[in-house]
């Protein structure tokens, strides 16, 4: 396990597309979420201790604020091969176990983390109504053998804002977590993680 902070790819970029199967094998696309208040993109995955000690505030976050308006999605972009943990069919049972209420998609080329500038698990985009990034950051200060608590305030905080049509706060800190485990020779230029 190597802790690896999130890139902070700049703020107001586009989001990039997608076309990814969903753990039902449904393809799921970026023009999907067009109606929606917003859009958080998550780069989780099954075996990252970092995204265990949150799933319970993410399936949480989903709840809540899908019923907002807001459209969620989570996507795994780790190399299965080398982590079968993490495989096609082991995402459909961790999104049952957890009660993920969001798709759960999986990114098998990796194409779409890099698209994302996606760097750990879990790393957490968050668009407005036009698609443009308005946080990129961490859930909250809390981390595996801390003992800050769960509460997902630095993202609710975000959501927050941006359902309320405030502008979101441009202090925004890194998530930490677990690289992304990249297929052999496929690490994207600005990933500097091990």
């Amino acid at each position: 396990m190597v802790l690896t902070a999130s890139t902070m790819l700049a703020l107001g970029a586009s989001a990039p597309s997608f076309v990814l199967p969903d753990t039902n094998r449904n393809i799921v696309r970026l023009e999907d979420f067009k109606d929606a208040a917003g859009l958080l993109v998550m780069f989780l995955c099954n075996h990252c201790p970092y995204v265990k000690h949150v799933q319970a505030e993410l399936t949480a976050l989903g709840r809540e604020y899908m019923a907002k308006g807001v459209a969620m999605v989570a996507i795994s972009s780790n190399d299965a091969n080398a982590y079968p943990d993490d495989s096609f069919d082991r995402m459909g049972e961790e999104a049952r176990q957890a009660g993920y209420p969001f798709p759960y998609l999986y990114d098998e080329t990796q194409e779409v983390a890099k698209a994302y500038h996606a760097a750990c698990t879990p790393d957490f985009f968050l668009f407005n109504q036009n698609l443009e990034l308005v946080y990129r950051g961490q859930l909250d200060d809390s981390r595996p053998g801390r003992s800050v608590p769960v509460t997902g305030h630095d993202l609710r905080g975000a959501l927050d804002a941006l359902l309320a049509g405030r502008p979101v706060s441009p202090e925004q800190k890194p998530s930490m977590g677990c690289n992304i485990k990249w297929l052999p020779g496929n690490a994207p230029a600005y990933f500097t993680g091990g």
